[in-house]
Parts: structure tokens; sequence; C-alpha cells
């Protein structure tokens, strides 16, 4: 999933940037308001983590100007302030959840998790898929309880796949889910991605077909029709 960090505090921004990169998560980080409202206006997010207090257009502006025009991406803000009238402002502003300085990395993992997971429809962090198992806060991928190894970015694009069941996703679609705008990417690289999950995955519930010309789609198989099958 592809998350922007609104934060002008670089120690602060780069702590989390770093993190939720290493869970296989593409981040891109606004340093300020103004480059913040362009980001949002030209690039297409999943979740945003944003502070209030900013320089150029403050956090509350960027989140008023964000629901105005009917952008429904979660928003994840962050302030110093704890007061119960600053969180009641803030959610009828349109925040969906909030978090106070100072906090745990792993409190702000488990908030995104849950806005993620809501924007899907999804209540719980394990959910399952025929035979296949997907857990998001363990970050564990099983078929029949064991475990299948999966590296950042393939449990990120399982996951991209299973919160689109029956979905087709096209190609420059996943990309930009899965790579910041700072990384560089080879054109050929969703191919291999895929192609590396589709072996993982053979056995499973879970199938990925290509759709020519357009991308790809996850369905969900009859493991046991398989298994039998001429």
């Amino acid at each position: 999933m592809r998350i922007l960090v609104v934060e002008d505090t670089e120690d602060l921004a780069d702590a989390i940037v770093r993190r939720l990169r290493k869970l296989g998560y593409a981040v891109d980080w606004a340093a300020d308001g103004v480059e913040a409202e362009e980001l949002l206006r030209q690039e297409s997010y999943q979740l945003v983590i944003l502070d209030i207090m900013l320089p150029g257009i403050d956090g509350q502006t960027l989140l008023t100007k964000l629901r105005q025009r009917r952008d429904h991406t979660p928003v994840l803000v962050v302030t110093a302030r704890s007061q119960v009238n600053v969180k009641v402002d803030l959610l009828d502003l349109g925040a969906d959840d909030f978090i106070v300085k100072p906090f745990d990395l792993r409190e702000l993992e488990a908030r995104c998790r849950a806005l993620l997971r809501r924007s899907h429809g999804i209540v719980a962090s394990k959910v399952q898929f025929g035979n296949l198992t997907f857990d998001m806060a363990a970050k564990r991928v099983s078929v029949d309880g064991q475990a299948i190894e999966l590296g950042s970015r393939e449990f990120r694009l399982l996951e991209l796949f299973l919160t689109n069941l029956g979905s087709v996703m096209a190609k420059d679609d996943l990309m930009n889910r899965l790579f910041s705008l700072d990384q560089a990417t080879a054109p050929n690289a969703i191919e291999l991605y895929v192609s590396r999950l589709r072996r993982k995955l053979e056995g499973t519930s879970v199938e990925i077909r290509t759709v020519r010309g357009l991308g790809y789609v996850a369905e969900l198989r009859n493991v046991a029709e398989l298994r039998d099958g001429p």
C-alpha cells in the first residue's frame, strides 16, 4: 500500500519512513503543507499520516481541503496536543484516527494496519482465503498451517491482490502502490514479483491470472478439485 507521510521534523519523518518501508509499504515524504498538497492532488495514496503543525499549509487546512474535494483517503493525524476537544475537532474535520506525540512506532504500525484494513472492509488482521491464511499483524502467510516465506514486497503484493479479489489490477497501478517516488525500478519489476509470488502460491486457493493487455486478477479456486482433477 502507498502511504504519504507529512511531517516537518526530519528525524521523526525518517524514522517513520524507514520503519514502514521495512514492512514493505511504498512511502513518500512531504516536509511541508505545500508539497503535501501537490502530492495529494497528483498521486494516489491509500493512507496519509498527517502532522498538524506544518510550515506553509497547516495540517488542519490540508485535511479540510482533502475532504472538501471528496477525497476519502484514510488520514491518521499526528498531534502533540492530547486535549479531548482537539481530538474531537480533528475527527469532526474528517480525520479517521489520531496518535499523540511522543508515540511508539509499534502503535503507529497498528493504527496504520487498522485504517488500511477498514478501507477494504476487513475487520480482523488474520483472514482466511480457502486454505491460505493471511495475517497482516504478524506479517505471516500460511497454507494448511504451514508458513510460506515471502519477502516484504511479495507480502504487500499479495495483500493488494487479496484486498482486490476479482478485480483486474493494472501493472502501473501495482507499480505505483508498491514503489515510492524516489525508488528506482526496472520496467519489468512487477512481472518478476508476480512470477515469484505465483510460484510460492502453487497448491493454494489463490490464483493470480494474467489478463492480456490489462494486468492481473487474483481469484479463489477450489483446491480439492484441483488436487483430485485429471
